[in-house]
């Protein structure tokens, strides 16, 4: 993987924007349980009061809460409230009697604080509430339970007033005692002073059920705004990493077309055909569907998950535990699913190559099955291809399809394991019911963060074995490159080809299939190849296009080694016609114009008269625009063959090889055919590699090849005279009135 992350460098900035909208998306999703426990512990269970201090209070109520504070309580609270008159007005310009329409006389209302001021007094307030409710549950009868229930969640002002003689009497170590008990919990002293607060509340008028619904409409807001702004992140994030993804996968598939076109036929029998189909395909979606989910998930998850531990754990470390336990569960189950799985997803990838090779060999050679009788033995073999894919396919998704119901019900237990757990912390009043819904969430986002990890650590491996197989085709060294300094061709000798001593043997061979051959080809005259299968004959041709290099010695063309030449430039002096005719889809037009498109109809039409193709050209309804289907195979043998002659005559090139390219034609169309192609040809070097005597009888040189070394040089005549292996070659497809 780390060999293709230098394919991201293109994508960096749209990385790094997707990155910084996944934090925004993080921090949405980690925010909004917060604003849930909000409302349920502020708007629901507090009625819409978010602080232990009241934002206002009687002198009544003054008196009271202070009696239950120590001296730097007191001074605390003091410098927090401004003892005001009803008709004056606030900083809003709003007088205190329409906030407060049951204020009488001069009321204490809090001045603007600062965030550790405001906490100061909530925590000195909610330490005095607390104290005095305790201090209340111990008044009330022992045996009267619902006295002490009452006490603790109903405050009645007046009634409480009316104690005030009762209170001041109470002995000043009972108020300690109660206080000491108050300061130990920090959710019962918030508790208390909110409750205190709705008293003091009620008694100036204040409309305690607008005041929740104020709360829980503003802290709703707040939620839509931040679930539309997570919308809008996680919606751009697709949008980029979607981009990135099949930008990459573009960029991939470009230079492995790129690489494989600079492949010499040494490269291409090293891979198979099927092999870098699957590579340029198969393999190349493999890790752009990494590279997608990756960038949303690799980069989303952690954040989640590390900001879920944060956020969870200051809603109650006492739970993070459970935290601990289920994430261990989890990522002992991640380990065993990826140990099972991981092994198979290497495998897929062969298998997908082996199932590839059978279906284009199969299809390829489709003919060639029908005319065997073999389609049940292929069949056959395509089953057990796609059976061994299928298996392996099965067995990995098994073992997903079990990972999925193993994390829902990790989930689902640790989801009861915190209510359990929970409840407890709620009923000593450690812990609020918002503040557990939210502990909840947190853990949620925890395992899912770690569910998408998982899914990630498994793509991952099968898209390390792509990423390999991709790299692997990037980094093969090509046998067959261009000089750094490359040479030119001699203007004053064209298309003058010189074999000096070569000797060439394929990769892994134990003989030469050439073994120092020598000889000039010149322009104008027509030098022939001739003999047995495997002689060497279209080695010949293979090295003259320079599509292997040759062991020994050199090939010059017009006096340069084409060693020393670009590759482009040799092949553009050299017009080939392979063994097999070989057409690309689209028309005809398209297929002679192929190696010159500025050509002319005109010089279209010459070539393909001198090809014999416009007879049958001019026969088809649209003639030149007559299409043309995958690997020609819309026309015959023969009109292939003249076809793929008239592409290469097209070119205009100083060299034409012509690689037994006239085997389909009969005598009468081969004899026109090579008749005027020696006018069209006249100053042109024609190497000519045929089977057949008569295709060759009539040319300046024939080289007459065995076992890769050259047996006899000469005409037609002196070749029967002096050559045995040409005069058995030629008696064999000649009469003695021929011969003689």
């Amino acid at each position: 993987m780390r060999k293709l992350a230098k394919h991201l460098k293109p994508f960096a900035t749209g990385i790094l924007l997707a990155v910084l909208l996944l934090f925004v998306q993080a921090i949405s999703d980690l925010n909004l349980p917060n604003y849930m426990s909000n409302i349920v512990n502020v708007g629901i269970q507090q009625g819409g009061i978010e602080h232990a201090s009241p934002d206002a209070i009687s002198q009544d109520g003054m008196k009271l809460i202070t009696s239950f504070m120590t001296e730097q309580e007191r001074q605390i609270i003091e410098s927090a409230y401004l003892l005001v008159s009803p008709s004056e007005e606030n900083s809003k310009g709003k007088p205190y009697s329409k906030l407060y329409p049951e204020a009488k006389q001069q009321l204490y209302v809090k001045r603007e604080l600062s965030k550790t001021e405001t906490e100061n007094v909530d925590t000195a307030f909610g330490t005095a509430s607390s104290t005095f409710i305790n201090v209340l549950r111990e008044l009330s009868p022992p045996s009267d339970e619902n006295a002490k229930e009452d006490a603790s969640t109903s405050i009645h002002m007046k009634e409480i007033y009316g104690m005030q003689a009762v209170l001041e009497s109470l002995p000043e170590a009972a108020i300690q005692s109660a206080h000491a008990e108050a300061v130990k919990n920090d959710v019962m002293q918030k508790q208390s002073g909110i409750m205190l607060s709705k008293g003091f509340y009620d008694e100036l008028g204040v409309d305690l059920g607008a005041k929740q619904t104020g709360y829980i409409m503003k802290i709703g807001f707040y939620m839509l705004v931040i679930a539309l702004v997570g919308g809008v992140a996680t919606v751009l994030v697709g949008l980029l990493s979607s981009r990135i993804a099949t930008g990459v996968a573009r960029n991939l598939r470009k230079q492995v077309f790129t690489k494989v076109e600079s492949f010499s036929k040494k490269e291409l029998d090293t891979f198979s055909t099927a092999s870098l189909i699957t590579r340029c395909t198969n393999d190349i979606q493999q890790v752009q569907q990494l590279i997608m989910m990756g960038v949303r998930m690799i980069c989303y998850a952690p954040i989640l998950g590390i900001g879920g531990i944060i956020m969870a754990v200051n809603k109650s470390a006492h739970m993070s535990w459970i935290i601990a336990l289920a994430v261990v569960v989890l990522i002992g189950l991640i380990l065993i699913v990826m140990a099972i799985a991981v092994p198979k997803f290497k495998m897929i990838q062969k298998l997908i190559d082996k199932l590839n090779l059978i279906s284009r060999e199969n299809l390829s050679g489709l003919m060639v099955v029908r005319s065997f009788g073999t389609q049940e033995y292929e069949k056959e073999r395509f089953d057990v291809a796609n059976s061994d894919l299928t298996k392996t396919n099965l067995f990995v998704n098994r073992v997903m399809v079990f990972m999925m119901p193993m994390m829902m019900l990790i989930m689902n237990g640790v989801t009861i394991l915190i209510v359990w757990v929970g409840a407890h912390q709620i009923a000593v009043s450690s812990m609020q019911v918002g503040d557990m819904m939210a502990f909840m969430q947190y853990v949620m986002q925890i395992l899912m963060s770690f569910m998408m990890l998982s899914m990630m650590f498994i793509m991952i491996p099968r898209a390390a074995v792509s990423a390999g197989r991709i790299a692997e085709v990037l980094e093969t060294e090509v046998s067959i490159a261009d000089p750094e300094e490359p040479n030119s061709f001699n203007e004053k000798s064209k298309g003058l080809l010189e074999f000096k001593n070569v000797s060439f043997r394929y990769e892994g061979a134990n003989e030469d299939a050439l073994h120092d051959v020598s000889f000039t080809a010149k322009p104008g005259q027509t030098t022939a190849i001739i003999g047995p299968t495997g002689s060497g004959k279209t080695t010949i041709a293979s090295l003259t296009l320079r599509f292997y290099d040759v062991s020994e010695g050199e090939i010059l063309v017009d006096g340069v080694d084409i060693r020393d030449v670009k590759q482009a430039e040799l092949r553009s002096k050299i017009g080939y016609v392979p063994q097999k005719g070989i057409l690309l889809s689209g028309t005809i037009e398209s297929n002679l114009k192929y190696g010159r498109k500025e050509a002319s109809d005109e010089e279209m039409k010459e070539v393909a008269k001198v090809a014999q193709a416009l007879d049958f050209i001019e026969e088809r309804p649209e003639q030149f625009e007559s299409t043309i289907s995958q690997g020609g195979a819309n026309v015959s043998g023969g009109q292939k063959q003249r076809l793929t002659i008239a592409r290469a005559l097209m070119k205009k090139p100083e060299i034409l090889i012509f690689d037994d390219s006239f085997s389909a034609l009969d005598f009468k169309t081969d004899s026109v055919l090579r008749k005027a192609l020696k006018e069209h040809t006249s100053n042109a070097t024609v190497i000519l590699v045929a089977q057949r005597v008569s295709t060759i009888m009539n040319a300046e040189q024939i080289l007459v090849l065995d076992k890769g070394r050259i047996v006899g040089r000469g005409t037609h005549r002196e070749l029967l005279e002096t050559c045995p292996e040409y005069y058995e070659i030629a008696s064999s497809q000649l009469s003695k009135e021929e011969l003689a």
